[in-house]
């Protein structure tokens, strides 16, 4: 062999080399998330929380000594879409998959990881996703059967209301919501008064609105998207309603005050997550955050930065990567903030994938949350 053609063969066979070295090096993660559409601004937190958890463990040396590549993938807000880019993303096997938030989106593409057996953490919330049995699906977020019953608690205990207005989105989410409310209410002795179900993306709230303003309710308890409840805040504020309103986190989280301004002062509601907590790690998130991105996250953001940090603790649990010993590092785990900072709250996941820790009652004041009470876990587990 010429001296030519032996210096190109060893120049191929490092270059082979080095690409089958940096595959060995990384650890493939796929972000299923909303980028565009109606839920943009959400997914646009997940997303940008997400790289700065992939930087922050890159930086320190990765996982296992592997550093993350992340790529995101558009879900466009659209449930068909983001089983199709779901599917794309599965085609490039990645170690776990992260998100969507919308649940309209998981319930439509997590047989997908099923089939593959692929570990996938989302921000969804709907109740069904934990009961389906997928045997490798996870929250970072409160479900509705965990989040649901501080809320009702809070209706009948501090406000004492004996009957309650109910506006919610009509899709998987605001179904779901909407049906464990009720259920809950039935059971604590609340009537509801009203019941009324508005679309995605409705523009126009004033004939929902005049429903449960003139239903006699003792409050009223709204279960919208972010940007429908920044509109129905502001049709609720411009036909005169200064009562107790109350809800779940979309009703009280920046994005609605960004939108809603002044209207959205006097709202009242449950969250799981916020950076205006009474907790350090949280508080030094949205620091962080902010600095990073101009902009405070919302609970969105934590979901997604915690989600990384969550698949982080689940291996280094078993010590390798082993998509099939996953849900086994973390099904029944308790998982504190002395063992990985990253989860910013102790937490426990239970053996549907569903998460529990402390949560927060807050109202907003003056363009912020401000935290009223924290609320202990649904479970015993933290002692």
């Amino acid at each position: 062999m010429s001296k030519t053609r032996l210096g190109v063969a060893l120049a191929a066979a490092v270059g082979l080399w080095s690409a089958v070295a940096g595959a060995q090096d990384t650890v493939k993660f796929a972000s299923i998330i909303e980028l565009s559409g109606n839920g943009a601004a959400i997914g646009t937190n997940w997303r940008d929380a997400v790289d700065m958890a992939v930087e922050e463990i890159n930086a320190a040396g990765g996982i296992l000594g592997k550093k993350i590549e992340i790529e995101h993938l558009d879900t466009q807000s659209n449930p068909g879409t983001s089983r199709a880019v779901l599917q794309k993303a599965l085609d490039g096997d990645p170690y776990v998959v992260l998100g969507p938030i919308f649940s309209s989106s998981t319930r439509v593409n997590m047989a997908l990881t099923e089939r593959a057996g692929v570990p996938q953490i989302v921000g969804s919330e709907a109740a069904s996703i934990t009961q389906q049995g997928h045997p490798t699906i996870f929250r970072t977020s409160f479900g509705q059967e965990m989040g649901m019953p501080k809320l009702v608690n809070y209706l009948k205990n501090e406000i004492k209301a004996k009957k309650v207005a109910l506006i919610w989105t009509n899709d998987e989410w605001g179904k779901g919501g909407r049906n464990t409310a009720k259920d809950l209410m039935a059971k604590a002795g609340i009537e509801v008064v009203a019941d009324v179900s508005t679309e995605v993306q409705q523009v126009d709230f004033s004939a929902e609105v005049l429903k449960v303003v003139k239903a006699g309710a003792d409050a009223i308890f709204a279960y919208c998207l972010e940007e429908e409840s920044a509109r129905f805040l502001n049709e609720l504020r411009k036909q005169g309603y200064n009562g107790p309103l109350v809800g779940e986190t979309t009703l009280i989280s920046q994005k609605v005050i960004d939108l809603a301004g002044a209207n959205a002062n006097g709202a009242r509601g449950h969250v799981g997550l916020t950076i205006d907590a009474p907790v350090d790690l949280l508080q030094e998130f949205g620091r962080k955050f902010e600095a990073r991105t101009g902009r405070k996250s919302d609970h969105n953001g934590i979901k997604g930065y915690i989600a990384v940090y969550l698949a982080k603790e689940a291996t280094e649990r078993m010590g390798k990567f082993d998509r099939d010993g996953f849900a086994k590092a973390l099904r029944g785990a308790v998982v504190t903030t002395k063992d990985e900072p990253g989860v910013l709250m102790d937490l426990r996941i239970d053996e549907t994938g569903d998460v529990d820790r402390e949560s927060f009652l807050v109202e907003v004041v003056d363009g912020k949350q401000q935290v009223v009470k924290v609320l202990p876990p649904v479970g015993d587990w933290k002692k």
